[in-house]
């Protein structure tokens, strides 16, 4: 299990423990916590579960395939490097800590 801080455009944070094989999208969707709309369901078909991870936690993370580069070219204002679709981040005891936030909005 893995504790994942979202953080909401405004600032405010969600402290969430999200179980190992889950992606970080269910750990957002099953909390309720709000900036993830996840329209697709996760099958990595849209931008709306985009994030923008920290920068400490960049290079930690799985590389982006081509599916999820195609899908970030859809996303709002993406950030190289830092952008990140969460249906595309598998929960390990690796992510323990990770901090993703949400953009303005999702597109």
């Amino acid at each position: 299990m893995a504790k994942i801080t979202y953080v909401e455009h405004g600032g405010k944070e969600h402290v969430v423990e999200v179980a190992n094989g889950l992606t970080v999208m269910e750990g957002a969707r099953d909390n309720n916590v709000p900036g993830i709309e996840a329209d697709c369901g996760g099958a990595c078909a849209c931008s709306t579960c985009h994030v923008y991870v920290d920068p400490a936690w960049a290079e930690k993370l799985p590389a982006v395939d081509d599916m999820e580069e195609d899908m970030l070219d859809f996303a709002f204002e993406p950030k190289p490097g830092l952008s990140r679709l969460t249906c595309q981040l598998k929960v390990t005891d690796d992510l323990d800590g990770l901090i993703v936030q949400m953009p303005e909005k999702q597109i």
